[in-house]
């Protein structure tokens, strides 16, 4: 089929582009604004893409059109749109046709407030590593991976849900439109609070998604969280955290540039597992997706260690961007409040004795509404010096949008050395000077940081490279 993408630049639709493309379906799409890493993922994986939306973008011959759901999506303002629908073309978000698509499949939802996507991968890659060939959709770019999205020739479709909306007209989770086979839940706490203003609202589909469990599904979940444990009640559930508990956990970790601990087992055997991953919650990740493998009985114990070994995971994720430089620099996610700590937790533990320096952007929209402000005042903590780009425009006048000046307030407020950057190309030029050779650099947002994520660990390079 030919198959066009609109708003191909997003990471749950570019994903669902790279599964369909797995089967030999002849996929093209356009967007506006697709940045790294999803823009050079495109490139790399041969996916042509228009980069503004114009009629003449689309090809003659379209069998089914999948539309994302920003808010450009819409036909009196989206020429594409209008098109295809005058068209007559089947037009499906990508949740919708991402759900029929995988209908028929055995699938294994990842879900959860963060570790989705970590998770998602880390149980393709091992199943993979052992010689298996699964499906899988990821919304973040694996780094062991050769694609987001893949078919696979296997029952087992591994799928990352995520609860966030199908639509400002379709207020269902989007793992609600997915068929279930198996869930893997790795967290939950408050998030997305433009959507779900309480945690109960919050809550609820999560609800919805515990329920949809056929008879026979396996229910993998992090004991770590009260509302996850809260949620599951007594449900018949395999569990999993760091500490122990009914179910795998860690013991005897052991922190450095590679991080060792033992993987205990419900039924008393250990497993010694390495990972080059930073950060506990990289090693809760690995503990969970392990016992969905080693519970379904889809790999031994010896295959398991061999894959975790050579497990990257996703881009973003605190992957190391620096070459050369004295000082490193890694990427987080920061998307959220819990991912920004997870990031920062992370480079405090592995850098104990280094000064922690953060770029940080506040791109999402609970980063930029009011009442997240409370968020600032404990996020940076452990950090001494933080560089905060201003919040994006886009959607402002929707929700209640934070200035920049309000945020350094409260950072500020918090104790926290922090600066406004307001040219990031002058930024550029001066920061490596600032540094004294003993930091370590945090970038983190989940949008394009203006391309410093890039830009500056090339910089760092160049001015500390020669360093020994």
């Amino acid at each position: 089929m030919n198959i066009y993408f609109l708003g191909i630049g997003g990471a749950g639709v570019s994903a669902l582009a790279s599964v369909l493309q797995s089967q030999g379906h002849q996929v093209t799409g356009s967007d506006e604004g697709v940045f790294p890493p999803v823009s050079t993922y495109l490139d790399q994986a041969g996916i042509t893409y228009a980069k503004r939306f114009d009629v003449a973008n689309l090809p003659e011959k379209i069998d089914v059109a999948v539309v994302g759901t920003t808010a450009k999506m819409d036909p009196e303002t989206n020429p594409e749109l209008a098109e295809l629908q005058a068209r007559g073309v089947p037009c499906y978000n990508f949740a919708t046709y991402l759900g029929q698509y995988t209908q028929g499949r055995e699938n294994l939802i990842v879900a959860g407030s963060f570790g989705k996507s970590s998770l998602t991968a880390l149980v393709a890659f091992l199943l993979r590593h052992a010689g298996q060939d699964p499906g899988w959709f990821i919304g973040a770019i694996p780094l062991d991976l050769p694609k987001t999205g893949h078919a696979g020739t296997d029952p087992l479709f591994i799928m990352e849900g995520d609860e966030y909306i199908v639509s400002l007209q379709d207020r269902r989770s989007k793992f609600e439109l997915y068929s279930v086979g198996h869930i893997l839940i790795s967290s939950i706490v408050h998030d997305h609070i433009n959507m779900f203003p309480t945690m109960e609202a919050y809550e609820a589909p999560f609800r919805k998604l515990l329920s949809s469990l056929p008879p026979k599904g396996l229910l993998i979940a992090c004991h770590t969280y009260e509302p996850v444990r809260r949620l599951i009640g007594d449900r018949p559930a395999v569990w999993y955290g760091l500490k122990p508990n009914p179910g795998y956990y860690a013991e005897n970790i052991l922190i450095g540039e590679l991080t060792c601990f033992d993987l205990v087992c419900p039924n008393g055997n250990r497993l010694a597992l390495e990972t080059e991953l930073l950060g506990l919650h990289n090693i809760e990740n690995i503990i969970g997706g392990s016992a969905f493998v080693l519970e379904r009985g889809l790999m031994s114990g010896a295959q398991v260690q061999a894959a975790v070994r050579s497990f990257r995971g996703v881009a973003r994720r605190l992957d190391k961007k620096t070459r050369a430089s004295a000082i490193p620099a890694y990427e987080g996610f920061g998307s959220s409040y819990e991912k920004a700590r997870s990031a920062i937790d992370a480079i405090r533990l592995h850098f104990p004795d280094r000064r922690l320096v953060v770029v940080f952007e506040p791109h999402t929209f609970s980063w930029r509404n009011q009442d997240a402000l409370s968020w600032y005042d404990h996020v940076f903590e452990g950090c001494d010096l933080v560089h905060i780009l201003p919040p994006p425009k886009i959607g402002a006048t929707s929700q209640s949008q934070l200035t920049l000046h309000q945020i350094l307030d409260r950072v500020h407020a918090a104790g926290v050395s922090a600066h406004g950057v307001g040219d990031t190309h002058a930024f550029l030029e001066t920061m490596p000077d600032t540094l004294r050779g003993d930091e370590v650099v945090l970038l983190l947002s989940s949008g394009p940081l203006d391309g410093l994520a890039d830009s500056l660990p090339q910089a760092l390079d160049a001015r500390f490279g020669h360093r020994t």
